[in-house]
């Protein structure tokens, strides 16, 4: 999605970056894992495959993605990029006839990661993005019957269950925006930054 193209979200553990050709690498080497394959509910691409997927997505007007990176990590200069990468979230504009609506998915793809907050806190940023930015209304989660973690997360957002499905073994959960949600989501991410990512990114070392 071209709305994001040059946007840095700033929150306190995570940087949000967009998408770009640099990122397919590490992002390949992640879709090989047998694991995030069935999280995501993704077939493995080619190396080729997964740069035109890149592609596709920065044009595509019903995809807004943004690479989560290590915010600590990445305010070393010395650092390549590449190396702060630690999972992505997107939102898909899943029905035409209705923008209002926008599925969400977070992968935090490093295991090390894991269990700390950060997928609570990205979640909260891409929401905040998703109603600002997009006019997003109404928020839709697939998840993994498995990923009782993800579950757990989502509900404590306030999402609720609407429907299971035991032949893609994932439940679906729906949390529609209204004014004490907003107000809650901007109390909870206040303190979230949006930056210039090109001016940002040349700048990386004010960001300790």
């Amino acid at each position: 999605m071209k709305i994001n193209e040059n946007t840095l979200l700033e929150g306190h553990k995570v940087v949000l970056v967009p998408y770009n050709e640099e990122h397919v690498p590490r992002y390949h080497e992640w879709m090989k894992s047998p694991e995030l394959q069935q999280l995501t509910a993704s077939e493995p691409l080619s190396l080729d495959q997964e740069y035109d997927m890149q592609k596709s997505w920065k044009e595509d007007d019903d995809k807004c993605t943004f690479i989560i990176l290590d915010k600590q990590r990445w305010a070393d200069p010395s650092v390549d990029e590449e190396q702060c990468m630690l999972g992505d979230v997107n939102i898909f504009l899943t029905d035409p006839t209705d923008l209002s609506l926008a599925e969400l998915e977070v992968m935090i793809a490093e295991p090390s990661y894991r269990g700390k907050g950060i997928g609570k806190e990205v979640t909260l940023m891409m929401m905040h993005y998703g109603i600002t930015k997009l006019g997003v209304k109404r928020f839709e989660a697939k998840i993994g019957l498995d990923n009782q973690v993800s579950i757990a997360m989502f509900k404590k957002l306030h999402f609720q269950q609407v429907s299971v499905c035991n032949v893609f073994k994932e439940v679906t959960l729906e949390l529609t925006v209204d004014e004490s949600i907003q107000k809650q989501l901007q109390d909870d991410v206040a303190y979230m930054k949006e930056r210039d990512f090109r001016l940002a990114r040349s700048n990386r070392h004010e960001f300790i």
